[in-house]
């Protein structure tokens, strides 16, 4: 997660399109497989990751996180959303396969090792993949 200090920086340096300054936003992705299927399952641990992870990320709730069973066969489970005033967190949580689908993109800059670090501990996921852009059209 090398570019969490170059996301900070850039979003006080760089003038995006239009002369705006800093890009628009940051993208974490997270493609985590083979995690703690209780936890996925739980419609009450899914909310609390997403209050704990909206405060160490140092975002502002807008609102409560929507969480609802969507689905059938590799598809079903909780899908999440949560609306930040910078923009949002999604997820899915695939019943099946154990696997989650999580993406943080905001407008403010925030730390993607700190929401990676919460999300082990709470998930703790066999195989993790996470990606982290710099959004600017």
């Amino acid at each position: 997660m090398g570019k969490t200090r170059k996301a900070n920086k850039a979003n006080k340096e760089n003038k995006g399109s239009k002369g705006n300054k800093g890009p628009w936003g940051f993208h974490l992705i997270v493609n985590a497989g083979s995690c703690d299927p209780d936890a996925l399952r739980s419609k009450e641990t899914i909310k609390q990751f997403t209050k704990d992870l909206v405060k160490k990320i140092k975002m502002v709730a807008y609102g409560e996180p929507k969480i609802v069973m969507f689905g059938t066969g590799l598809q079903k489970g909780y899908t999440l959303v949560q609306l930040i005033e910078t923009s949002n967190i999604s997820a899915h949580f695939a019943e099946e396969t154990n696997d989650i689908y999580l993406d943080i993109f905001s407008c403010k800059t925030f730390n993607p090792i700190d929401a990676i670090k919460l999300f082990k501990q709470v998930f703790k996921p066999s195989r993790l993949e996470t990606k982290f852009f710099i959004r600017q059209a």
